[in-house]
C-alpha cells in the first residue's frame, strides 16, 4: 500500500502533524498502538514553564533564545515558535477542541505569549501556555478570582462518595494557603453508586460515561447547589463533558458561583476528549488511522526508509515518500532503557544520553531526572540518524526528540506541538532557516 506520508504514533503530536498535512492535501496512514500521553493529560499545554537550570519563565518566547542549540525550540527557532504558538489555538479550535490562552501584552512579539497558571489536583499552581476551557486557569499564581475578578474568599470542593482520584485534601491545603477558606463536601448519584461495587469501575471515564444523562449531571447539580454556605467557588473533579463541553459549561451556569474543574488521577477525561477530537478531524480529512497496531519491520537502505510493516496487516508493505515517528519517550515505549544504553526500537536510531548510567537519575525522586530529556538525536530538520547517517525520508517529533527535559522545564506538550507543525512544513516544502 502506498502513502504520501505514514506517521507512527497516535498521541499529540503525530495527530497534530497528520492534520496539518492530510488537510494540505497529503495521503497519510497513521499507526497507533494504543494509550498515549494525552490520556494522562492535565487538560493545560506548557510552551516553557522554566529554564534547564530551572529559572521561572513568564514571557515563554522571550526566553527561547536562551535556550541551549541542541534544544528543539533552538532548532526551530524563535521566529517560527512565535509563528506556530499564534496558530496553535485556532488550529485546535477547528478540531473541536477549544483552548484559553492567559493574557498576553500587546507587545513586543516575543512577549505576545505569557505563561497562565493551572490548578493541579495536588493542590499547587503550575504554569501553563494554554488551557482547556473548563480547566482551572488563573493569569498569576496567586490570582485566584471569580468571573466579576473578584478574589475568592472562600471555597466549596465537592467529591463523588467514594472516589479516590480526586484528593480533595490536597487541593483544599493549595487553596488554605491562597488564604481561601474551604469547606469539603461529597455527593451521591445513583448511576455513579453503582460503579463503587467493583473498585476498578470507579474511575474518571466511567464516572464521566454516566454523567452525561441529563438526569444525573442535574441532579448533581442540584446537590451542589444545596451543599453551598455562600461560597465565592465551588471545585469540582474533571469528570465531566468526555463527549464535549456543553456539560461543564451547564453545570457552571446551574451553579451560582465561580465553577473550577480541577484534574483527578488518569485516565484524563479532557486529555481522552481531546484525542478523540484530533482523531476525528484527521479522519475527516482522509486520514487513515490503524488502532492497536504497531510497526515493525522497517526496510532502510541508503540512508532512506523504503517501507515498513506492522503486526496486524502482517507481509503486508506500507510505502511511503516521508515517515515520522512521534511514538512518544519511555513512557509510550518510543525509547526502551536495558542495564546500560538507552533504544529507539522500530528503526535503531541514534539515541541521546548520558554514557554513565549514574548520570540517569538522582536517588532523590522529587530532583531533575536526567532520563527524562533522554532522546533521538536530529538535525536541524528533525531528521533522525543511524549509525550516524541522516535518514533523509524520517522525521522525529515530540517527546522522542532529544535535547530537553520537558518535565522539568514544563514543555511537553508545546515540544511535541512545535515539532509537529516544524516536520509538517518539511514535507510540505516550507522548510526555513533555524533562526527564521
Amino acid at each position: 500500500m502506498k502513502f504520501d506520508v505514514i506517521l507512527i504514533g497516535g498521541g499529540l503530536s503525530s495527530l497534530v502533524c497528520g492534520i496539518r498535512l492530510q488537510k494540505a492535501g497529503r495521503r497519510c496512514l497513521m499507526v497507533s498502538a494504543g494509550q498515549n500521553a494525552l490520556h494522562f493529560s492535565s487538560g493545560a499545554f506548557g510552551l516553557l514553564g522554566s529554564l534547564p537550570d530551572g529559572t521561572a519563565v513568564q514571557y515563554p518566547l522571550e526566553a527561547i533564545p536562551s535556550l541551549p542549540a541542541g534544544h528543539p525550540y533552538a532548532k526551530i527557532g524563535v521566529g517560527k515558535i512565535a509563528e506556530y504558538a499564534a496558530m496553535a489555538p485556532g488550529f485546535f479550535e477547528s478540531c473541536g477542541v477549544h483552548l484559553v490562552a492567559a493574557a498576553a501584552a500587546a507587545d513586543p512579539v516575543l512577549r505576545s505569549v505569557r505563561n497562565g497558571f493551572r490548578f493541579t489536583a495536588t493542590g499547587t499552581m503550575k504554569p501553563a501556555w494554554l488551557a482547556m476551557s473548563e480547566v482551572a486557569f488563573f493569569p498569576t499564581e496567586e490570582a485566584l478570582r471569580d468571573s466579576d475578578g473578584v478574589p475568592v474568599e472562600s471555597a466549596l470542593i465537592v467529591n463523588f462518595a467514594g472516589f479516590l482520584d480526586f484528593n480533595a485534601r490536597f487541593i483544599a491545603e493549595g487553596l488554605e494557603k491562597n488564604g481561601i477558606r474551604c469547606r469539603l463536601e461529597t455527593v451521591r448519584i445513583d448511576d455513579v453508586e453503582r460503579l463503587r461495587k467493583n473498585p476498578s469501575e470507579m474511575r474518571s471515564v466511567n464516572i464521566a460515561r454516566v454523567m452525561t444523562r441529563e438526569q444525573n449531571w442535574k441532579g448533581f447539580a442540584y446537590q451542589v447547589k444545596e451543599l453551598m454556605k455562600g461560597e465565592d467557588m465551588v471545585v469540582l473533579p474533571e469528570v465531566f463533558g468526555l463527549g464535549g463541553e456543553l456539560i461543564p459549561q451547564w453545570l457552571s451556569e446551574m451553579i451560582p458561583a465561580k465553577v473550577t474543574y480541577v484534574g483527578t488521577m488518569p485516565p484524563s477525561v479532557c486529555g481522552i476528549r481531546t484525542q478523540m477530537r484530533l482523531k476525528e478531524a484527521f479522519e475527516s480529512a482522509g486520514g487513515t488511522f490503524l488502532l492497536g497496531d504497531e510497526v515493525l519491520d522497517p526496510e532502510v537502505e541508503d540512508g532512506r526508509v523504503l517501507c515498513v510493516r506492522t503486526s496486524n496487516l502482517g507481509s503486508m508493505r506500507l510505502v511511503a515518500d516521508s515517515y515520522v515517528l512521534a511514538s512518544g519517550n519511555l513512557f509510550g515505549n518510543g525509547l526502551t532503557a536495558a542495564p546500560g544504553e538507552f533504544r529507539e526500537p522500530v528503526f535503531g536510531l541514534d539515541v541521546d544520553y548520558p554514557q554513565d548510567r549514574s548520570d540517569w537519575y538522582d536517588p532523590d525522586f522529587f530532583a531533575k531526572q536526567n532520563y527524562i530529556g533522554v532522546g533521538v538525536k536530529t538535525d536541524g530538520a528533525f531528521h533522525p540518524y543511524i549509525a550516524g547517517r541522516v535518514v533523509e525520508n524520517l522525521y522525529v517529533a515530540g517527546s522522542e526528540v532529544g535535547g530537553c527535559n520537558s518535565l522539568a522545564e514544563g514543555s511537553g506538550a508545546g515540544v511535541a506541538i512545535m515539532t509537529a507543525f516544524k516536520v509538517a512544513d518539511g514535507i510540505l516544502g516550507r522548510q526555513e532557516p533555524a533562526n527564521a
